[in-house]
Parts: structure tokens; C-alpha cells; sequence
């Protein structure tokens, strides 16, 4: 794979199937107000009609046609949008099936008439007030981050429109191909290659980098809220394993799920980002800025080398576990500070090695660099970064401009210096 200083353009035939993750908005939702009143002028409509026999045969119609209407733009009981394909939005969008589907509410593919018949990935909001919210929050900061990279220099998704649709904000976005995660789980999570990582690293940490000088936190990165351009590719059969492996023909990348992205001005809730990714200072609740979404990246690089994620647990006392037993003790200074009192004992993460958990912690994580599956260079590169990426206290946590300076990068640096020199020679 050529080293290259920015992200090619490219269109997608293999659709993302499952975009779940797409927002990580989350919480049980029942249905809105407008929702059951429209139910209830379903049911009395059909009651009008089962002791009416002798309306006419042009009334029936016009009701017919009324009831079609409103089916058009009801609710379901979680708020979602019912919707059908070939229905239209705003004589616009043609929708042509379902991506995926995710609290926030789904995400569908279609047809732009607008635009030549321009296929999209349109994200059409619960109707819900807390949803609404995020969603006007998101398209604030898409719309921000579409006018500061106009020419498309960053692995970031640009919006192409928004709008209201009877209550559910919808946000049309450039159509693209399966999330990492996906990927990797439809290829039995087979790790990807080493040159792979490479270039999905260095397009996200310029992308979160370019994210971090314009003064926003993503909050949420992971595998899964970062999907391939285009997800084709080649296929393999692995005599060993007895099975077919794919490998991506093009493994550029792009970001995206801003929905709860935080400006350095604006508060800072407690708890941010999905549980394996959370950095230590987040579970702490010591305060996060920037460096919790370095963290992140670091937890999502290994996950890539690995083809699974390093910290698989749902309890906070266990994963600061996990941690120490990966990456060594947590620093006494940043335990003596927490409000979490109950993680601690006499300074010390208060952690019983001798228990279940503690036993399942000893079996399924072990030390950093026991990871490693080569003792090749670009290996030894790729470790010493997510070491560093992974450094408890984050006020000595690797910044995104010294992660780009690393060695594990040093082709890019090393091809746009060429690039450079032959354009000056020209």
C-alpha cells in the first residue's frame, strides 16, 4: 500500500448493512404523543366505517387517501419513522432500503433526485425531544466542520443536507461502505495487515487531530464509527483455517458519529465514550479533555492488530483491572484523586486477583507487549505508539501532532517529502 499524504475519494458498492453504531445516543424510548393520537384516529376511523355502510363510493376513496397520508408519516412505539421503500421525503430522497438501525433512530439509503440520482446515507432521528436536541447539535458541528475542510483534506463525513421531516431531524450524508468493525466481524475477525493499520491510523489521528486544533472532542471513537470509503475486496481461501478471507482493496477511512462531539467551551459530562474505549481519567471522573479521544485511538489500533477488543468487560472496577494488568499499576497520584473512593484501597486499586473476576481478568489479558505477533520492526513501531497513545495520566499522554512525528509514520513524512521536492523541482 502506497503511503499517501491524504485520503482518494471513492464511491461504495458494498453497503454498510449494519450502521447501529452510527450515533451512540442511547436509552429506552416510548412512543410520542403525536404517535398515539394518530393510532387512536386509526381505530376511530375504522369504527366510523364498520356502522357506516352506505357511504359513498368517491367518500371511500378520499378516506382511502387520507389514511395513506397520515400512514406516511407515523411514528412507531420506540418514535422511529415508518416508512416504506420507494416512499419520498421532501419530493427529494427516494428511499431505498434500511442500513441499520440504532436508538437514535435509523439510517437509510436513497436515491437523491436532486442530484442525479446521487445515492446517500440519510439518518433520520427518533421524534423524541432528547434526540431532536443531539441531532441539531450534530448538524451544528457537521456544518462547522464541512466549512473548515472544504476540500475534503480530512477523513471526516461531510453532511450534504439536512432537514425536519414531521418532527424527525434527518441528515443526508455521502454514502459509504461498512464500519471497521463490521468488516472485521464479517471476516471472523480476522486481524487486518500491518499496512493497513498504518494508513487507517494515520487518517484518523489527522482527522481527530484536525478535530482537536478547531477545539472539539469526538467522545466517541471506535471500530465501529469509522467506516471504509468502499468495503470491497478480495477474497482468499485459508487452507489452514478452512476458510475464505477477505482483503480490503482500499482501506481509506472515514469518521464519523459527531452527535455528542464537545467543544472545549461547552460541559463536559461525566461519562463519555462506549465502555472499552472510556479512558482511565473518564472512569476516575478526574475531568477529560482532548486526550481521552488519544486514548481511544490507541484502544481501537490494538483492536485492529488483535481482531478484538483488548478490554471486554461491562464493569468499571474490572476494566481499570484489565488495565493494570495490561499496562502495568495506575499511577498512585491519579488514585489518590478520584472521587470514586470505592476503586481505591490504601492507594491502590482495591482489586481481589483471587476472585472470579479477578481469574478472568489473569486469563483473558496479559502484559502489552505479549500481544505482539512479530518481532519485526513496523511491529515493534505500531506497539511503542499505542504504548504511549495508552499512558494513564493524560497530562503525559502522546499528543495527535507528536503521534503523526512517530516512526511507525515515517513513510508518509517520507512521501510528502518526495512530493514536495518534485513539485519545487517542476
Amino acid at each position: 500500500m502506497a503511503c499517501e499524504e491524504d485520503s482518494r475519494e471513492g464511491t461504495c458498492k458494498d453497503r454498510d448493512r449494519d450502521w447501529h453504531h452510527y450515533s451512540k445516543s442511547s436509552g429506552r424510548s416510548g412512543r410520542s404523543g403525536r404517535s398515539r393520537r394518530s393510532s387512536r384516529r386509526h381505530r376511530d376511523r375504522r369504527r366510523r366505517r364498520s356502522h357506516s355502510r352506505h357511504r359513498s363510493s368517491s367518500r371511500r376513496t378520499q378516506q382511502r387517501s387520507s389514511r395513506k397520508r397520515s400512514r406516511s408519516v407515523e411514528d412507531d412505539e420506540e418514535g422511529h419513522l415508518i416508512y416504506h421503500s420507494g416512499d419520498m421525503l421532501r419530493a427529494r430522497y427516494e428511499i431505498v432500503c434500511t442500513l441499520g438501525e440504532g436508538a437514535f433512530g435509523k439510517v437509510v439509503e436513497c436515491i437523491d433526485h436532486s442530484n442525479d440520482g446521487a445515492r446517500v446515507a440519510l439518518k433520520i432521528i427518533k421524534n423524541i425531544g432528547r434526540y431532536r436536541e443531539a441531532a441539531m447539535s450534530e448538524v451544528e458541528v457537521l456544518e462547522q466542520l464541512k466549512s473548515l475542510d472544504s476540500d475534503k483534506r480530512y477523513a471526516c463525513v461531510h453532511i450534504l443536507d439536512w432537514f425536519d421531516y414531521h418532527g424527525h431531524i434527518c441528515i443526508a450524508f455521502e454514502l459509504l461502505g461498512l464500519s471497521t468493525y463490521d468488516f472485521l466481524k464479517e471476516n471472523n475477525f480476522q486481524p487486518f495487515p500491518i499496512e493497513h493499520i498504518r494508513h487507517m491510523a494515520y487518517q484518523i489521528i489527522r482527522a481527530v487531530r484536525f478535530l482537536h486544533n478547531n477545539k472539539l472532542t469526538h467522545t466517541d471513537l471506535k471500530p465501529e464509527n469509522i467506516l471504509f470509503i468502499s468495503s470491497d475486496y478480495d477474497m482468499e481461501y485459508n487452507p489452514e483455517m478452512k476458510r475464505d478471507e477477505r482483503t480490503l482493496k482500499n482501506p481509506d477511512v472515514k469518521i464519523v458519529d459527531f452527535g455528542n462531539a464537545t467543544y472545549e467551551h461547552e460541559h463536559h459530562t461525566s461519562v463519555v465514550s462506549t465502555r472499552h474505549y472510556r479512558a482511565p481519567e473518564v472512569i476516575l471522573d478526574l475531568g477529560w479533555d482532548h486526550s481521552c479521544d488519544v486514548w481511544s485511538v490507541g484502544c481501537i489500533l490494538i483492536e485492529y492488530y488483535l481482531g478484538s477488543t483488548l478490554f471486554q468487560t461491562h464493569d468499571s472496577k474490572e476494566h481499570l483491572a484489565m488495565m493494570e494488568r495490561v499496562l502495568g499499576p495506575i499511577p498512585t497520584n491519579l488514585l489518590q484523586k478520584t472521587k470514586k473512593r470505592r476503586y481505591v484501597h490504601r492507594c491502590k486499586l482495591d482489586w481481589d486477583v483471587h476472585s472470579s473476576s479477578g481469574r478472568y481478568v489473569k486469563k483473558h489479558c496479559k502484559p502489552l507487549k505479549n500481544y505482539m505477533l512479530s518481532k519485526g520492526e513496523d511491529h515493534h513501531q505500531l506497539f511503542d505508539l499505542i504504548e504511549k497513545m495508552m499512558e494513564y495520566d493524560p497530562a503525559k499522554r502522546l499528543s495527535l501532532e507528536q503521534a503523526l512525528q512517530h516512526p511507525f509514520f515515517s513513510c508518509f513524512r517520507k512521501s510528502s517529502s518526495s512530493k514536495s521536492k518534485s513539485m519545487g523541482d517542476g
